[in-house]
């Protein structure tokens, strides 16, 4: 059985649309939320990068061949698999397509496919303008090294100056964060393992894949090495 989740709230509308083809080819189109049928065979997934972590999540449980079709407004997972994210519907024929097996990334025990940050993005995704002006609040231990942190930033594999991902297998979280009252470069490095704590906070603000989500002040973050089995469109 060929399943399709869909976020019709993700992007412009572009969900329901690949909604609407996915059913013409027999596809299986389920709300987001709803739990996979025992017989599913193939998991994927229209909507934005935050839809898209929690159902590879789901692939990942049941070790299922994971579709991303790119229907939100960013895109930044789809982006960096290549995938066309001017034609969403086109990656429908990824449910016919070879499999290419990409890297994860765990914090706390959750799943992330893009990043999770830390300070100043993250402040704004709770909408904590307040916090955001305090840099009283900002140390932070990365792997046993203080920084005081106005942006701290785990990706799943490196990101370049323009914010994308030439791989995603390597096998590495690549760390990035920013210091001072004008910002500096004060930690980027690249490691399959970081642990990050906040010593003057009980509970820190973060943005997983885009979503805001509250996490505990000790963090331990590691990468799954090709753990996602993707499902790519066959070359045309």
């Amino acid at each position: 059985m060929r399943v399709l989740f869909v976020n019709p709230r993700s992007g412009s509308g572009a969900a329901v649309r690949v909604a609407a083809e996915a059913r013409r080819r027999g596809i299986a189109v389920l709300p987001l939320g709803e739990a996979a049928p025992a017989e599913t065979e193939i998991v994927g997934v229209a909507g934005g990068d935050g839809s898209i972590r929690g159902v590879a999540a789901v692939a990942l449980e049941r070790d299922l061949p994971f579709v991303c079709v790119p229907a939100g407004t960013r895109n930044h997972f789809a982006r960096d698999l290549g995938l066309r994210v001017d034609d969403p519907v086109a990656t429908l024929d990824a449910y016919e397509g070879a499999e290419r097996r990409v890297d994860v990334g765990e914090v706390c025990g959750d799943v992330f496919v893009n990043n999770v940050s830390l300070g100043a993005y993250a402040l704004l995704q709770h909408a904590r303008l307040g916090e955001l002006l305090d840099r009283r609040r900002r140390v932070a231990v990365v792997d046993g090294e203080t920084v005081h942190a106005a942006i701290l930033l785990v990706g799943n594999n490196r990101y370049d100056r323009r914010g994308r991902r030439a791989r995603l297998d390597n096998g590495e979280l690549s760390v990035y964060a920013t210091a001072g009252f004008l910002p500096r470069v004060a930690i980027e490095r690249a490691a399959p393992q970081v642990r990050i704590e906040f010593p003057d906070l009980e509970r820190v603000a973060a943005a997983v894949d885009g979503e805001a989500v509250s996490l505990p002040r000790r963090l331990e973050l590691a990468v799954r090495t090709r753990a996602l089995r993707v499902l790519l469109p066959p070359a045309r």
